[in-house]
C-alpha cells in the first residue's frame, strides 16, 4: 500500500512538473502572437531588430566556446591522466566554488578587471565589448566543461590508453590520440550544455556587452543579446498588449526554443555514453579484461 501511494505521488509530481512546462509555453505563445504577426514591421520592435539581438546572443556565446573549449578540454585532461592526488585535491573544489558564484558578481569582475584588461590588449574596444562578455562567459561556463569532460576522460577503458603504451606512444601521444577520442560523445555533450548556459547567460552580458543592439562580428563593439533586452525591457513595465510587452515574450519563446534544441542535442550525444566503446583505435589492440575494467 505504501509503494502504491509512493508511486501515484511521483506521478502526481512528474505530471505537475509536464504541466508547468506546457503552461509555460501556452503563455508565452499567447503572450507573443501579436509580435509574430507582425514580424515585418520595420525598426527595433520588427525583425531587423530580433535579429540583431540573435546576432548579438550568438556572438557572445561562440565566442565563450572558443574560449572555454581548449581551456576546459586541458583542464580536464590534465586533471584525469597527469595530475597528482594533491593536485586534484586543489584544483577540483576550485572549480566547484566556480560554479556557485552568482553571475551578477562575475557581471562586475567583467566591468572592474576584464574590461580594462581587454581595452589595454586591444585599443579598438569599447568600455563595452563581446569580448569582455564572451572572457566572463568563458569562465563562467569552464567548470561544466572540466568536470564533464574529465568524468567522461575517466570513464575512458584503460585498457586503451595501456595498449598506446606498449606500442611506444608516450603518455601525451596516448591522451590525445586515443583517450580523448574515445570520451568524445561526453566532452560534446558537455561542450553543448555549456553553449546552453551561455545563450542563456543575463547578467554577465547586461554589464559586459552593452544595450546597442547591432549586426556585426566584430567582437570589439557593444551589442546586446535576448536575454539583455528581457532584462532592460521588463523593468520598464510595458503596457499589457504594446509593442514591447510582446517583444519580451517572443524573445522568451525564442530562448526557450533555442534551450529545448540545445538540450535535445545534449541528451542524443549522452545517450552514447560518457566514453566510446571499447575498440581498435589506429589498429590498436585491446588488452585482456584483466588490464582495467571498461568505461
Amino acid at each position: 500500500m505504501t509503494d502504491r501511494l509512493g508511486g501515484h505521488a511521483l506521478r502526481l509530481c512528474a505530471l505537475g512538473s509536464a504541466l508547468a512546462t506546457v503552461g509555460i509555453v501556452a503563455v508565452l505563445i499567447s503572450e507573443s502572437w501579436g509580435f509574430f504577426a507582425g514580424l515585418a514591421d520595420a525598426g527595433p520592435a520588427g525583425l531587423a531588430g530580433f535579429l540583431r539581438l540573435l546576432n548579438g546572443t550568438l556572438l557572445v556565446a561562440i565566442g565563450a566556446g572558443v574560449i572555454a573549449l581548449p581551456l576546459g578540454l586541458g583542464c580536464a585532461v590534465f586533471l584525469s591522466e597527469f595530475a597528482s592526488a594533491g593536485t586534484q585535491r586543489i584544483v577540483r573544489p576550485m572549480l566547484e566554488m566556480m560554479a556557485g558564484i552568482p553571475t551578477v558578481v562575475y557581471g562586475f569582475f567583467a566591468v572592474f578587471f576584464v574590461t580594462p584588461l581587454v581595452r589595454a590588449v586591444l585599443p579598438g574596444a569599447g568600455v563595452f565589448s563581446a569580448a569582455s562578455a564572451s572572457a566572463v562567459v568563458a569562465i563562467m561556463v569552464l567548470p561544466m566543461i572540466t568536470s564533464m569532460s574529465e568524468r567522461s576522460i575517466s570513464n575512458v577503458n584503460p585498457a586503451l590508453k595501456e595498449a598506446a603504451l606498449g606500442l611506444g606512444a608516450t603518455p601525451t601521444e596516448a591522451s590525445r590520440r586515443v583517450v580523448v577520442p574515445a570520451a568524445r560523445a561526453g566532452i560534446m555533450s558537455s561542450v553543448v550544455l555549456a553553449f546552453g548556459r551561455a545563450v542563456g547567460e543575463t547578467m554577465i552580458v547586461t554589464l559586459a556587452a552593452g544595450t546597442t543592439p547591432r549586426f556585426t562580428l566584430n567582437p570589439l563593439e557593444s551589442i546586446q543579446t535576448l536575454t539583455a533586452f528581457t532584462l532592460g525591457a521588463g523593468t520598464g513595465d510595458p503596457a499589457t498588449g504594446s509593442r514591447p510587452y510582446e517583444t519580451v515574450f517572443a524573445v522568451g519563446l525564442v530562448l526557450c526554443a533555442m534551450a529545448v534544441g540545445i538540450t535535445a542535442i545534449g541528451r542524443r550525444l549522452t545517450s552514447g555514453g560518457t566514453g566510446a566503446p571499447l575498440t581498435t583505435p589506429a589498429g590498436l589492440h585491446p588488452l585482456p579484461d584483466s588490464a582495467g575494467s571498461g568505461g
